[in-house]
């Protein structure tokens, strides 16, 4: 299994099994026989496992208590309550190409290789509103309409700004606010999220949905609006 942008690669012998859950999809983890949520799209069975976790497990997951024991045959199923989200099946020696895949994204948002030499060539190709420029999945992959909001704020930027006016620094300032809010909100997730992966888990975000709440590096109160109908929340407070 792994990741790029937005989507979800399961690499099986016979070929992929692509997911992008987009707003709604999610993922739960059981046992065999637990009662299924509603709008259970896919179901992946698993057998019991022998010996310990494999090498290239993910450290995180190492001898992590909602496991269940390696005798034990669990379930991954997938489920959207609002059937916005994709399941592409790729079976191996068939030229299927996947919406919105490769090669039409940026780096992933969390690339070590997205240096600030690398972020400042790139951003000047995207012209437009920096909210805008960081949910584009062509010039970064992965940030979608929350994550823009806390990136912003964390570099003290508006939302509405042109990316032409960004000064030097200021295009610095962003790049390290999308490093470290990403590797922060990734951080927070897995202590939180486990084992109930289906749920969503958005109480440490600084100002995404919680307008009129005070901004809690200034104090102002957080304004928000509904462009397209898609939440914006800011604080003119500290954001410039």
């Amino acid at each position: 299994m792994r990741q790029r942008g937005k989507f979800m690669l399961l690499e099986l012998d016979s070929g992929q099994v692509v997911f992008n859950p987009m707003l709604t999809g999610r993922f739960q983890l059981a046992l065999p026989g637990a009662k299924l949520p509603t709008k259970t799209a896919f179901v992946l069975g698993f057998g019991p496992r022998a010996g310990g976790p494999p090498r290239d497990a993910a450290r995180w997951t190492r001898a992590a208590a909602w496991l269940a024991p390696n005798p034990e045959s669990v379930e991954v199923r997938y489920r959207d309550p609002t059937q916005m989200g994709k399941v592409y099946l790729a079976p191996a020696g068939v030229d299927r190409p996947i919406p919105g895949l490769d090669p039409e994204l940026g780096p992933d948002a969390d690339d070590p290789a997205l240096t600030l030499p690398v972020w400042q060539d790139r951003i000047k190709r995207h012209p437009g509103e920096l909210k805008n420029l960081l949910k584009n999945q062509g010039f970064i992959a992965g940030i979608g309409n929350a994550y823009s909001d806390e990136i912003l704020h964390a570099a003290g930027l508006l939302p509405f700004r042109k990316r032409s006016t960004l000064a030097p620094e200021e295009v610095a300032a962003l790049h390290a606010a999308t490093g470290t809010t990403m590797t922060n909100a990734i951080a927070g997730l897995r202590q939180r999220v486990p084992p109930t992966f289906e749920t969503q888990v958005r109480d440490f975000l600084a100002v995404h949905n919680k307008g009129g709440q005070p901004c809690p590096r200034c104090g102002t109160r957080i304004s928000e609006v509904s462009p397209s109908g898609f939440v914006t929340s800011f604080c003119r407070g500290c954001q410039r």
